[in-house]
């Protein structure tokens, strides 16, 4: 009898699909080395062999549903930029994306573990798989956001993928939200006002003005006083809400969406492979490790 403990064993092993790994056992009658064997023979485990390849590059997708009711942003990695001009990756970024929306995971894993809306006898981990597999890069889902808003979602992508922002709206225009979210990813905010501000970033960032204060030769009563002043600048580049438009440099956002009677209450903010390592390709070590 073919366990549902064999068949996760054996997905772990060779990273191929649910399905697979049952058919293939099947026809070994359990054994578990004949049956990698077969997958590695159909091509089907060479997925696998990618897993451990660094995957930076990829694609950055936003999905609001008709009624602006909820929307989604994603980030899905790849090895090489050319992979995120494939259509069939394209599309399974989109596809997964409406998932999101649709299904309400907590996490990726989650996510991962949840049966596809287009093939309710796939996961979405099981379809991931054959994507690595048949366009032959190791791929990721990294992270995403859901939002699911008493007013709107609105969502803006910057560079075919490269940078996604998604912001609640519960009252106002579409329009004034697209143009506050074009501000999102020009401007880089950290957080949408002071009290989001964590309190350790704020008591770090005071300490380096008041030594830069103290660098400068005033005293530590005049440095600390300073510091009052110059912490303003800190919040005006870090929060949203504080930054000048960038539209109209002489007014804050907050005092825009006031003027528009618009409310942001939270956003989203990816830009493709922020924080990851990128693959360097040395042709000289590519040629000298086929020659070997």
């Amino acid at each position: 009898m073919i366990t549902a403990q064999l068949v996760k064993e054996l997905r772990e092993k060779t990273g191929a699909g649910m399905m697979d790994c049952k058919k293939v056992l099947t026809e070994t009658n359990g054994d578990m080395d004949k049956a990698a064997e077969l997958l590695r023979e159909r091509g089907i485990a060479k997925a696998a062999k990618k897993s451990d390849r660094i995957a930076a590059e990829g694609l950055v997708y936003c999905y609001v549903t008709d009624d602006k009711k909820v929307g989604v942003v994603i980030e899905v990695n790849a090895e090489t930029d050319f992979v995120a001009k494939n259509q069939e990756f394209r599309t399974f970024v989109e596809e997964t994306a409406k998932q999101i929306a649709v299904k309400n995971p907590a996490d990726v894993e989650e996510l991962l573990s949840q049966s596809s809306m287009n093939d309710e006898s796939k996961t979405i981990q099981d379809i991931l798989t054959d994507k690595i597999a048949t366009i032959g890069e190791n791929m990721s889902i990294r992270r995403f956001t859901r939002y699911e808003s008493t007013g709107i979602v609105a969502s803006y992508i910057h560079g075919d993928g490269k940078i996604g922002v998604l912001v609640d709206c519960p009252k106002g225009s579409e329009d004034v939200a697209k143009d506050v979210c074009m501000q999102i990813a020009a401007a880089k905010p950290e957080y949408l006002d002071r009290n989001s501000v964590p309190s350790d970033v704020v008591s770090h960032e005071m300490e380096i003005l008041k030594a830069q204060a103290m660098n400068e030769g005033k005293p530590e009563a005049i440095a600390e006083k300073m510091v009052q002043g110059r912490i303003g600048k800190f919040y005006s580049e870090i929060c949203l809400l504080e930054q000048p438009f960038v539209k109209d440099p002489d007014v804050k956002i907050e005092k825009y969406l006031a003027s528009k009677e618009t409310e942001i209450v939270k956003f989203a903010r990816f830009e493709k492979g922020e924080g990851l390592q990128k693959r360097e390709e040395n042709f000289a070590e590519e040629v000298a490790k086929q020659i070997k």
